[in-house]
């Protein structure tokens, strides 16, 4: 006899619909489970018999065949043990056929308890599309999943209180749908920095607009100090946004009931140790690395000549794309990760050259070589440069008195407000991600700004990429003041930003 569950399985972050056809025959005992599985789902075989003699069910002598269609895509994870289960007890009469509006996800205990899995607000959205009424997944994954509205989330704590519930005798309750709210709670805030009034500005201003940042200065100024409060300036989370994040973060593992989903932009800061793949995700069965759990958020660089150089490459293709694509033996997955890039670095190894007190003993070739780390495509994707200067001691006497993440947090999205307007209709999110067309409809300088931006080309050796970077960061300039055109200290301004280069000797 043969019986047929619906199912869900993921492809990257992307969930997709999964059928579970149980077929029962005569002949040896045998149990196969066909259709591209990995260990871990052939290892079901073994948590499904058990669970099922546990829970006081007889387990079908003969041959069992179990198919996961469709069968030309790879299956991994413990997702199918539920829907296997139910397949062979209701192929062999056990319990009464399954809807053909529900869905079933969750791993199985050797005592029939239903487990939680990864990805399991993926798998709801896809339900979502493919029409399914009802999702039955583990307790602990109801919350996330019940973020796609639509579908019916109903929590399932162990087996016999499923089946209870399917034959009618004791029902489960379904959890609401969920509403989103974004969190700023136990974020660090920028008045607690003291002074460093133009890097705050430089912050905000990239912030507005998307706008990737190095910082260079001092061991001690504040570098990593202003990154670590860039999340309390973000713009506010939309729902879309937190469901991106959420899928990529469930995946791996780092969502559960306490934190069904992400509710503040994910600020991911890597140390320089971490391995190529770590950076960009890979594996036997691809995961996401942190330049995807930093997408529609920010990666902090701390350190950056100290990263290793093939670590650092790997960037220049997602900052330019805002997705990344892994390629393996098992197939190729693309993963999205549209972040703010946010680094920060020493002058020299030391940490000194150039400070007022003379400390630094390195050699001018030392702190080529070692500024040198940072290839020139990676500077040419970076919009803003900031020096950081170390405060003086009446500065760090004072008491904190800078204005709140709060009221920054306004003109930000009072900004972000106008270019959401601004491209209406069009996938372009904020100014930094503006394609050559959207540039030269909304960057058109004047004669004035004409003068001023051929002189900085030819002086600074602009490229074709950092002058079309100039532009957009003075397009968020002038939006940070309510302006419609870009105006000369728009431009002027951005040029500052554009002056400071890390490789070079002196400042």
């Amino acid at each position: 006899m043969t019986q047929k569950v619906r199912s869900l399985g993921l492809s990257g972050i992307h969930g997709y619909e999964v059928s579970v056809e149980c077929f029962l025959a005569g002949g040896l005992p045998n149990f196969d489970i066909v259709g591209l599985p990995d260990a871990a789902v052939r290892e079901a075989r073994e948590r499904v018999r058990a669970a099922i003699k546990t829970c006081g069910y007889t387990f079908p002598l003969g041959r069992i065949t179990v198919n996961l269609a469709p069968a030309d895509t790879k299956k991994a994870g413990t997702v199918y043990d539920l829907p296997v289960m139910l397949g062979i007890l209701a192929a062999s009469d056990t319990i009464r056929p399954l809807s053909k509006k529900s869905a079933f996800i969750g791993e199985l205990s050797l005592n029939g308890e239903v487990r939680p899995v990864t990805g399991a607000l993926s798998m709801a959205l896809a339900a979502e599309r493919e029409q399914i009424e009802e999702v039955y997944v583990p307790s602990e994954n109801a919350l996330e999943a019940a973020f796609a509205n639509t579908v019916k989330i109903y929590p399932v704590n162990h087996v016999l209180e499923l089946i209870s519930h399917l034959e009618g005798k004791q029902s489960l309750v379904p959890v609401p749908p969920q509403i989103f709210m974004p969190d700023y709670e136990n974020l660090k805030d920028f008045s607690e920095v003291k002074g460093q009034e133009n890097v705050k500005h430089a912050l905000e201003i990239a912030v507005a607009g998307g706008h990737n940042v190095l910082m260079s200065g001092p061991p001690g100024s504040g570098k990593s100090m202003l990154a670590g409060r860039i999340p309390s300036i973000f713009p506010d989370m939309s729902r879309q946004e937190a469901l991106e994040a959420t899928e990529i973060h469930s995946i791996v593992g780092e969502t559960n009931s306490r934190k069904p989903i992400i509710t503040q932009r994910p600020f991911r800061a890597p140390h320089h140790t971490i391995s190529a793949v770590g950076l960009s995700g890979g594996g036997s069965n691809p995961k996401p690395g942190e330049i995807s759990l930093s997408h529609n958020g920010v990666l902090f660089l701390d350190e950056l000549p100290e990263f290793s150089r093939i670590s650092l490459e790997i960037l220049r293709q997602p900052m330019e794309e805002g997705e990344i694509t892994i390629s393996r033996a098992a197939g190729s997955v693309t993963y999205p990760s549209r972040f703010m890039l946010i680094c920060a670095m020493n002058p020299c190894r030391c940490g000194w050259y150039g400070h007022p007190s003379h400390r630094c003993r390195c050699s001018v070739g030392e702190v080529r070589a070692y500024r040198s780390r940072i290839s020139g495509p990676l500077l040419d994707r970076i919009d803003i440069f900031v020096d950081v200067q170390s405060l003086e001691y009446d500065e760090l006497r004072k008491e904190p008195s800078a204005e709140p993440s709060q009221e920054i947090r306004k003109r930000v999205n009072a900004a972000r407000h106008i270019q959401r307007q601004r491209y209406a209709g069009d996938p372009t999110m904020s100014n930094a991600h503006m394609n050559v067309r959207l540039i030269s409809t909304y960057c058109r300088l004047d004669s004035a700004c004409e003068k001023i931006m051929k002189a900085a080309f030819e002086r600074l050796g602009l490229t074709a990429r950092s002058y079309d970077k100039i532009l957009r960061v003075s397009r968020t300039i002038a939006d940070l003041e309510g302006s419609a055109d870009i105006e000369a200290h728009h431009l002027t301004q951005a040029l500052q930003y554009r002056s400071f280069d890390p490789r070079m000797e002196e400042y």
